[in-house]
């Protein structure tokens, strides 16, 4: 079986992620995740007492979780078996070269009943500018080259967790547009995230400035508003998944039930005429 080439060149994303924070990183995204998780733990009937968190940019998670222990997202994570009750996977999963190898090392890392939660970057992140990037590349080169990270769709990322071995998986999402006064405010924005692109089959030569014009005409024509600013659609999913345990729920046995529907709904009273 041959080993696919790797999708990220990680040195690359190392380089982006620090010149981001020699610049002073832009983190909203981070935050509002952060702000969301914050949120879904409390609602959780549960403390968690060893959690940990993998991330490029620990600022954020260390506001909501001061203990936590900050794990760098290198493809082998620095993580102790079962040391954790909770791992949250932080705005990095959409980079990772084995997405699934990262949430096995997440389970491995979680205690029995143990709680994983990741966030990434959906499918639709940035289709914006994927349109015309790709639009404008065609008309001004005739050829396409890789500029934006494809992404997953929630369903082939709710499967993971099922390959990761997690129990109770959830997956959802929420899409948040962000104006931006033109497209070079834009990709300046991307670069202070740390976003930029760190594709292992990126074109390493720069890019015609007519390029990049072509695709600023565009965008404002497809995709401007009444007052000529500009929108990008950031989609972020959530997976959340638990360690198997004897305690949580499980889904009946076929043939198990004791009652059949046939007899519920005959059971039930018939609407007067």
């Amino acid at each position: 079986m041959t080993t696919p080439p790797p999708l990220t060149d990680r040195a690359a994303l190392l380089r982006n992620r620090a010149r981001a924070r020699a610049a002073g990183p832009a983190l909203f995204l981070h935050q509002d995740s952060a702000a969301e998780i914050e949120e879904r733990l409390n609602e959780v009937n549960r403390k968690f007492t060893a959690p940990a968190v993998v991330t490029g940019f620990p600022e954020p998670w260390t506001e909501i979780l001061p203990q936590a222990r900050i794990v760098p997202d290198d493809e082998v994570l620095a993580l102790e078996p079962g040391a954790h009750d909770l791992v949250i996977h932080a705005l990095a999963l959409h980079w990772a070269n084995d997405p699934v190898g990262q949430l096995v090392q997440c389970r491995r890392a979680l205690t029995p009943d143990g709680l994983m939660i990741a966030v990434l970057f959906g499918g639709q992140t940035l289709a914006e500018l994927r349109s015309v990037l790709a639009e404008a590349e065609s008309r001004v080169t005739g050829g396409l080259s890789p500029r934006v990270l494809p992404m997953g769709e929630i369903r082939e990322l709710g499967g993971l967790l099922q390959r990761a071995g997690f129990a109770l998986p959830v997956a959802d999402l929420a899409a948040r547009p962000v104006s931006y006064r033109d497209l070079g405010h834009l990709m300046t924005d991307l670069r202070a995230m740390g976003e930029g692109n760190a594709l292992a089959s990126r074109r390493r030569t720069p890019s015609r400035r007519a390029l990049f014009a072509e695709a600023a005409r565009l965008y404002a024509e497809h995709f401007g508003d009444e007052v000529g600013r500009v929108t990008a659609t950031f989609e972020l999913v959530y997976l959340t998944g638990w360690v198997p345990h004897e305690s949580q729920q499980k889904p009946l046995r076929p043939g198990s039930a004791t009652h059949s529907l046939a007899a519920a709904l005959a059971a039930e009273p018939k609407p007067e005429k």
